[in-house]
């Protein structure tokens, strides 16, 4: 027998003791309610997560762009300037 027929045999019979072992069915069973646990905490994506940032990143900068112009124009004549209350 040649050492190649002899690993591949090995091989197939550790992968069928595995496929016919209890540990496949916990392992899938673990899975399973790891899955159920994950959906029920409302995970997101890396991916997801990571454009949400960056949405959030160009918002700010957009805020900070806004509000140096609104302090722009209220330095110029005070147009915008909220009434006094009472008067």
């Amino acid at each position: 027998m040649k050492p190649t027929d002899l690993f591949n045999d090995l091989q197939n019979k550790v992968s069928e003791a595995l496929r016919n072992s209890p540990a496949k069915d916990i392992e899938k069973n673990v899975r399973s309610m790891m899955t159920q646990g994950f959906a029920r905490l409302d995970l997101v994506t890396r991916e997801e997560f990571d454009v949400q940032s960056q949405v959030l990143a160009r918002t700010r900068a957009r805020l900070e762009e806004l509000e140096a112009r609104v302090a722009a124009l209220e330095a110029r004549g005070g147009a915008g300037t909220p009434p006094t209350p009472g008067i």
